[in-house]
């Protein structure tokens, strides 16, 4: 994948001092970047301990944004996402205490963890940026990013995410360990390093940012290899099921998006063909064997050849 050689100088500093607590995944950070830019949420599947809580954080912190964080239980009611109604007493009425999800970067760690109830209390703070309490409707910061974070099913005490929440996340990725050099500097450092940027965006910065990212041009060739993508999923030869409208927007917008990240007004066949594993990976399920990022790349590749 062409990473630094091609980016935009502009967010080549902010990927650079991410790489300074996250060796070697500088893939994993420039998808997480994109997953922004495209004004979607990001889905990290990974056994604990990969750095999940690193990317977030230091994701939040080079861009400026308020960050918060909800560990899943098993116990998490939604009430403790969104916030509570309470009464108080000194002004003999009730009162709305916010939940940790006012926040503009949100981390749900181990969502997976808590019931489908719980799971599903994000949905419309996802989808509408605000959520309803007793009928009122409170409006989330802007922006508005969530990180989902989430076990293998195989470990004991998770539960499946519906489809319907899998869906809101544009794209899913899975950090894996680090290669043997960067593991070996880990090791060797004596104590982690500290981000040495100061946010060089402002809020309203990063929101017009994003509102530049819808203005990325598609051409009419590129969008016949997106629905060549899409048929793909579709047709039944692979795949249990294919991509959703949704989901071929996600491919869209994150193709926008990798776009954008290297200087680029308009989106070329290689800028779908590095997202589209990454969009597909939690929306699409092989008829026999194991999902994973090679094997959609693999897939697609050797079934779609883009003429844009």
């Amino acid at each position: 994948m062409k990473l630094m050689n091609t980016l935009d100088t502009k967010f080549t500093p902010l990927i650079t001092a991410i790489a300074s607590q996250l060796y070697g995944k500088e893939e994993s950070i420039t998808l997480t970047l994109a997953a922004f830019f495209a004004k979607g949420h990001l889905l990290v599947e990974d056994i604990p301990g990969v750095g999940k809580t690193t990317l977030a954080r230091a994701l939040a912190s080079v861009l400026g944004l308020e960050f918060g964080r909800i560990q899943f239980t098993s116990d998490l009611l939604p009430s403790d996402i969104l916030g509570v109604n309470y009464f108080d007493q000194k002004k003999s009425d009730f009162v709305f205490k916010k939940g940790p999800i006012f926040t503009q970067f949100l981390l749900a760690d181990e969502i997976n963890r808590s019931m489908p109830k719980t799971q599903s209390a994000l949905l419309e703070a996802m989808e509408e940026g605000r959520i309803s309490i007793d009928r009122e409707v409170y409006t989330l910061q802007e922006p508005f990013f969530v990180m989902g974070t989430q076990n293998p099913y195989e470990e004991v005490g998770t539960f499946r995410l519906p489809d319907s929440q899998l869906d809101r996340f544009i794209c899913a990725l899975r950090i894996g360990y680090p290669e043997y050099e960067a593991e070996r500097a880990i090791l060797s450092r004596q104590k982690p390093k500290s981000i040495d940027i100061s946010p060089p965006f402002t809020t309203q910065e990063l929101l017009a940012m994003q509102s530049e990212v819808t203005q990325v041009h598609l051409s009419d060739a590129l969008l016949d290899y997106l629905q060549s993508i899409i048929a793909l999923s579709r047709n039944g030869a692979y795949f249990v099921h294919g991509l959703s409208t949704r989901g071929a927007l996600a491919l869209a917008s994150m193709s926008r998006a990798w776009a954008y990240l290297h200087s680029r007004n308009y989106a070329i066949p290689d800028d779908v063909t590095t997202v589209a594993p990454y969009v597909c990976l939690h929306r699409l399920k092989f008829t026999e064997g194991k999902t994973t990022i090679e094997r959609l790349r693999n897939v697609i590749s050797e079934n779609t050849h883009p003429d844009a």
